[in-house]
This record gives C-alpha cells, structure tokens and sequence, in this order.
C-alpha cells in the first residue's frame, strides 16, 4: 500500500477516528495504579510490574516485542508492528517513544485523591504520572492499535520504545540506542506532556559539580585553618555575571525562553555532619545548567574554568574541582523534516486549525535519539506541561485521547509520505 493507490488523507483520519477513547483511559489508569518509581534503597518500586504490563499489552496486540534490561531490574520494552507491505531497507519506521518511571508522590497525605488510585473526576485522571507520561505511554499503544486495525497492509513499521530511569540519568534510552533499536527508525514522536503542541526545540542541559577545598578549624580560630565558603560565594557571584552575559547575548528564544544556570545545590562541608562552630575543610555547589541553541557546552566548561581562575587570583590557596556530571545537548527539529511535515498535515486533520508549535524546557529521552542516534523529534503528547512533579498530577481525558488520534493519523501520513 502507498500513497498512489491510496487516499493517504482518508486512511490517516480512519486512524484517527479508530482510536477507541475508553481503551486510551484504561491504559492510563491501570500504568498509574503501578507505582513505578525508581527508588534505591526505599520500598523496592521500579519500572518492573510496569514494563510487564506494557510488554503483556503489546503482546496481545499481536507486535514483536523484546524485552532489555538498561539496568538490573530496570527494563525496556521494544514492540515492533509493521503493516504485510514492509519491505525491510524500503519502508519507513515511525518510533514513539516514552518511559515508565515516576518521580516520587511525596507525601501522599498531601494529595487530594491517592497518587496511584487513577481516580477519574470532571474529565481528569489523577495520580502520579499521570500526564509524566502514562497518558502519553497510553495514547501511542492505542494509536498503533488503531493503526494496525484500519491499515494492515501499510507499507511502514512503527517501533515503540517504552524505557526506564527518563527520571533519572536516562539509562534506558542511553541502551536502547547502544543495542541498535534506533538504527533504521526514520523519525520519532516523543510523547511527553506538552499540551498537544509540535515542540521542535529541546533545551540542553549540563549537571556540574564544583568542590571547594581548603583546611577544617574551629570557628573561633579560622585563622588557623583555610576557609572555602567564601570561594564557592565569589564564584557564584561569577555565574550570575555569566548568566546575565548569556542572557543578553542571546535574547529570549521564541520557544525556550531565556539560559539558565542555576545553583541547586550548596553545602559544607561536603560530606558528614555540619556543626555551627567548625569552619569545614570543604565546600560543594551543583549548577543544574539549561542551554539554548546558539550556546556551546564546550565553551560554557571553558568559562566555568575561568570563572575558578579568577577565585584563585583573588586566593591562591583555593583549590577547586569541577566535575560536569551529565551532558544533555539542546535539540532543533527542521521544519522541512518529514515527520515534522506528517504531525502538521495529522494535526490539521484531528484539532482542524494550524498546528500550534512549543517547546520543551527540559531535556527528553528525545535528546539522546536525536544527539546520540540523528533521528528526527518531535516532542508531543497530553498534559499540562507544568503539572509533572507536582502533588495532585493528572490529564484531561480529551487531551490524552486527542494525543492517541493525532498519533494515528501522523504514523499514516508518515510511513505513506512519498
């Protein structure tokens, strides 16, 4: 089946409309009652009830499916459909792409409705990853589902990729890649909760940490000792310099807004207990760092270093390590790219108006498919952006549904394209 001996646009909206909206709530709510947050040390919860249910899901739909582990008892699941007219080299892979770890409820007494109880009211589910992203998880199984009912014989695969530890430091994503499942995929949906909207742009993100040594005293003689608190101050001072610098360098980014470098972290000393009358032999700072395009990371780890220069020709006895922990590179998606063309013409189709376009301000597994593997993203899918990591998280049931059709129709339009 191709686009010359099929009316493309009249197959994507039979997909769309296949979607079957009770099937999208009860995967939501049956991935939300699975508490699935990764927790070393605490209750034992992991992605591992929730991957078995993902990959029992689609093995009754009938997909191949393989299950990895990025992690002792963190796994990934891979679930390959694709339609009798795939040719292997020929036809296209769409991916969607999503995770099942969960941030923490915090304290459930603090949430109106219990975190993993799936309560529906007034068109919401609520709970815990909810809209973070087993909405989004939901939509992309129900959208293939529909896919695979209205056109068997397409002439395309869709891949999905549903991984662990997104949360975290995106171990799960980090192997699907290593172990080849992004070879060959020629565009992914990454279905996160962005209000529906195309985000094209990802920010980047750097994780620093900076150590601060110098020589514990008692606090009544800091003379006999060697301060670092003062030091990790000055260089604080510094990054906000910096960070007003960059901000005016690049302006405000349509859809990303400002760069950012932020300290979340300060602490001396470093390690072991603080007490008010010890001046402590060292001192820590974490910079949770968001780029935009227009920035290099590389030049951004060079200034830190002169940032750390100058502490150490106001002091030259501060001794200073920065460690950059993690690299998440900031992503654009051309306009022009194919699965970019396909979610406009579906959205056009399922909302009837002109795509809205966004941006995600945070990193995504998107990131690395994109930095790591060169695939094409788009990051859309239900849920108020804001709302993940809060207490009393949920997703409109029509947003989430609206996510499954628009899903469906662009997996047509995609693997058709000419």
């Amino acid at each position: 089946m191709s686009r010359s001996t099929v009316d493309t646009r009249t197959l994507a909206r039979r997909a769309a409309e296949a979607v079957d909206p009770e099937r999208v709530v009860t995967l939501t709510r049956d991935l939300v009652r699975i508490r699935s947050v990764y927790e070393p040390g605490g209750s034992g919860s992991d992605e591992t009830e929730a991957a078995r249910f993902v990959e029992a899901t689609l093995r009754q739909l009938g997909l191949e499916v393989r299950v990895e582990e990025a992690a002792p008892g963190r796994p990934n699941v891979i679930g390959d459909w694709q339609g009798a007219g795939f040719v292997s080299g020929e036809s296209r892979t769409l991916m969607f792409e999503g995770h099942t770890d969960v941030v923490t409820e915090g304290d459930p007494s603090s949430w109106t409705h219990p975190p993993f109880e799936a309560h529906v009211e007034n068109g919401r589910i609520y709970g815990r990853g909810s809209a973070d992203m087993k909405a989004g998880v939901a939509a992309a199984i129900a959208a293939t589902e529909a896919v695979a009912r209205v056109a068997p014989d397409l002439a395309g695969r869709i891949r999905l990729g549903i991984v662990a530890d997104e949360e975290g430091m995106m171990l799960g994503i980090k192997q699907f890649i290593a172990n080849g499942w992004a070879d060959g995929v020629d565009g992914a949906i990454v279905c996160e909760p962005e209000e529906n909207e195309l985000c094209l742009f990802q920010k980047g993100a750097m994780r620093v940490a900076v150590t601060f040594t110098g020589t514990m005293s008692h606090g009544a003689m800091p003379y006999a000792g060697v301060n670092p608190i003062p030091w990790l101050a000055r260089f604080v001072d510094g990054i906000g310099r910096f960070e007003a610098a960059e901000q005016a360098r690049l302006g405000e980014h349509p859809y990303l807004g400002l760069p950012w470098l932020t300290p979340t972290v300060v602490r001396a000393p470093r390690q072991g207990e603080q007490q008010l009358n010890v001046m402590p032999a060292t001192a820590y700072l974490a910079l949770d760092i968001r780029t935009v395009p227009g920035q290099d990371h590389s030049r951004i780890r060079q200034e830190l270093d002169v940032l750390a220069g100058e502490v150490r020709a106001h002091d030259d006895r501060a001794k200073i390590e920065i460690e950059l922990i993690e690299e998440r590179p900031w992503t654009e998606t051309p306009r022009d790219a194919p699965v970019v063309a396909a979610l406009e013409r579906a959205y056009r189709q399922v909302f009837g108006q002109e795509p809205i376009y966004g941006g995600v301000p945070g990193a995504t597994d998107g990131t690395f498919l994109h930095s790591l593997a060169g695939v094409p993203i788009v990051t859309v899918g239900p849920g108020d952006r804001t709302i993940p990591h809060q207490r009393d998280e949920f997703v409109e049931i029509e947003e989430a549904v609206r996510s499954a059709r628009l899903y469906a129709a662009a997996a047509v339009e995609f693997l058709l394209a000419d």
